[in-house]
Protein backbone atom coordinates (compact mmCIF):
# COMPACT_ATOMS: atom_id res chain seq x y z
CA UNK A 1 0.00 0.00 0.00
CA UNK A 2 2.98 2.01 0.62
CA UNK A 3 3.92 2.39 -3.17
CA UNK A 4 -0.16 3.13 -4.25
CA UNK A 5 0.08 6.17 -1.58
CA UNK A 6 2.87 7.53 -3.29
CA UNK A 7 1.05 7.52 -6.85
CA UNK A 8 -2.11 8.87 -5.07
CA UNK A 9 -0.28 11.60 -3.64
CA UNK A 10 1.57 12.47 -6.85
CA UNK A 11 -1.91 12.08 -8.92
CA UNK A 12 -3.74 14.18 -6.27
CA UNK A 13 -1.23 16.77 -6.54
CA UNK A 14 -0.88 16.80 -10.61
CA UNK A 15 -5.24 17.90 -10.39
CA UNK A 16 -4.81 20.16 -8.63
CA UNK A 17 -2.03 21.91 -10.68
CA UNK A 18 -3.75 20.98 -13.59
CA UNK A 19 -6.88 22.81 -12.66
CA UNK A 20 -8.59 19.38 -12.64
CA UNK A 21 -12.44 19.57 -11.96
CA UNK A 22 -13.63 19.76 -8.30
CA UNK A 23 -15.35 16.44 -9.08
CA UNK A 24 -12.49 14.65 -10.14
CA UNK A 25 -10.16 16.08 -7.41
CA UNK A 26 -12.97 14.76 -4.66
CA UNK A 27 -12.71 11.73 -5.83
CA UNK A 28 -8.90 11.29 -5.83
CA UNK A 29 -9.16 12.91 -2.21
CA UNK A 30 -11.48 10.06 -1.62
CA UNK A 31 -9.15 7.31 -2.92
CA UNK A 32 -6.06 8.46 -1.14
CA UNK A 33 -8.31 8.61 2.28
CA UNK A 34 -8.92 5.12 1.68
CA UNK A 35 -5.50 3.76 1.12
CA UNK A 36 -4.13 5.82 4.47
CA UNK A 37 -7.12 3.85 6.10
CA UNK A 38 -5.57 0.73 5.00
CA UNK A 39 -2.13 2.36 6.10
CA UNK A 40 -3.09 2.58 9.77
CA UNK A 41 -2.84 6.52 8.95
CA UNK A 42 -6.63 7.25 10.46
CA UNK A 43 -6.14 10.74 11.79
CA UNK A 44 -4.85 11.70 7.94
CA UNK A 45 -7.68 9.49 6.41
CA UNK A 46 -10.37 11.53 8.97
CA UNK A 47 -8.92 15.08 7.71
CA UNK A 48 -9.50 13.90 4.16
CA UNK A 49 -12.97 12.52 4.57
CA UNK A 50 -14.06 15.68 6.79
CA UNK A 51 -12.33 17.91 3.98
CA UNK A 52 -14.48 15.66 1.14
CA UNK A 53 -17.46 15.84 3.09
CA UNK A 54 -17.85 19.46 3.76
CA UNK A 55 -16.72 20.14 0.28
CA UNK A 56 -19.55 18.76 -1.27
CA UNK A 57 -22.11 19.67 0.64
CA UNK A 58 -21.04 23.48 -0.79
CA UNK A 59 -20.29 21.69 -4.74
CA UNK A 60 -23.76 19.13 -4.87
CA UNK A 61 -25.96 19.77 -1.96
CA UNK A 62 -26.83 17.72 1.46
CA UNK A 63 -29.29 16.04 -0.92
CA UNK A 64 -26.89 14.41 -3.39
CA UNK A 65 -26.62 10.68 -2.81
CA UNK A 66 -22.43 11.69 -2.68
CA UNK A 67 -22.76 13.84 0.16
CA UNK A 68 -24.67 11.21 1.50
CA UNK A 69 -22.04 8.79 1.17
CA UNK A 70 -19.17 10.85 2.26
CA UNK A 71 -20.88 11.78 5.30
CA UNK A 72 -20.97 7.95 5.95
CA UNK A 73 -17.58 8.05 5.13
CA UNK A 74 -16.78 10.81 7.66
CA UNK A 75 -18.90 9.03 10.31
CA UNK A 76 -16.85 5.81 9.52
CA UNK A 77 -13.58 7.37 10.12
CA UNK A 78 -14.68 9.39 13.10
CA UNK A 79 -15.72 5.82 14.75
CA UNK A 80 -12.42 4.13 13.52
CA UNK A 81 -10.70 6.43 15.95
CA UNK A 82 -13.34 5.52 18.86
CA UNK A 83 -15.08 9.57 18.55
CA UNK A 84 -18.70 8.15 18.86
CA UNK A 85 -20.02 10.46 19.83
CA UNK A 86 -19.01 12.96 16.59
CA UNK A 87 -19.83 9.67 14.51
CA UNK A 88 -23.12 9.61 15.60
CA UNK A 89 -24.15 13.33 15.42
CA UNK A 90 -23.00 13.42 11.70
CA UNK A 91 -25.30 10.11 11.17
CA UNK A 92 -28.02 12.16 13.01
CA UNK A 93 -28.12 15.18 10.38
CA UNK A 94 -27.94 12.93 7.32
CA UNK A 95 -30.67 10.73 8.48
CA UNK A 96 -33.77 12.71 7.53
CA UNK A 97 -31.54 13.72 4.22
CA UNK A 98 -31.61 10.08 3.81
CA UNK A 99 -35.05 9.14 3.86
Amino acid sequence: HEDALSVKEALLAMLRRVGDSEYNVLAMQGNLACTYGELGRLEEALCLREDIYSRRLKLIGVEHRQTLASANNYANSLSELKRFEEAKSVLRKMMPVAR
